[in-house]
């Protein structure tokens, strides 16, 4: 059974995880334990229950702002004209090895299910993205992540309530 659990370096083995994003995998090796520990990020993993130490996936969290006005039109006519508080997408990754068997979209969708669960007690609008280049642009757009007005690498998702629903059908 496939669980996404709270990354602990005493029983996953970060080093054999290898994506094929250089970026990616060094932060999952060297930074995400000391992000996690100094609160900068959650780290989750994605484990077969019956092989929990090889991460499968994984992604990490964060509180964010971003300013409203990089919000399209109809998105900015409904909000404050300050910076609007969210949550940060800072990594999601899925081994090489299991790349293209749908393990991305379901990292996404447990990543909204805990921001879903968090707005509950700390506000947040939206989920921000910082793509990592053309493809993973084009992934986080088809789970409708709207580009930034001034940098299209930067993508948000409004939180609402039927998210959820429309990222586990997409």
């Amino acid at each position: 059974m496939l669980e996404a659990q709270l990354l602990d370096p005493q029983r996953h083995d970060r080093q054999a995880f290898t994506s094929g994003v250089d970026a990616l995998d060094e932060y999952l090796h060297r930074f995400a334990v000391q992000h996690a520990r100094k609160g900068i990020a959650v780290v989750r993993v994605l484990v077969d229950t019956d092989m929990p130490e090889t991460i499968l996936g994984y992604y990490s969290l964060s509180a964010a702002q971003i300013d409203a006005v990089q919000m399209d039109a109809p998105t900015r006519q409904k909000l404050p004209r300050y910076p609007v508080p969210c949550f940060r997408l800072g990594r999601l990754a899925v081994h090489s090895a299991h790349q293209g068997a749908g393990l991305g979209r379901l990292l996404m969708g447990c990543a909204v299910e805990h921001c879903l669960e968090a707005r509950k007690t700390v506000a947040a609008y939206a989920l921000v993205v910082d793509a990592k280049g053309e493809n993973a642009g084009a992934f986080y757009r088809h789970y409708g992540f709207v580009p930034c007005r001034d940098n299209p690498m930067t993508l948000y998702l409004s939180l609402g309530a039927n998210l959820l629903n429309e990222i586990r059908s997409g």
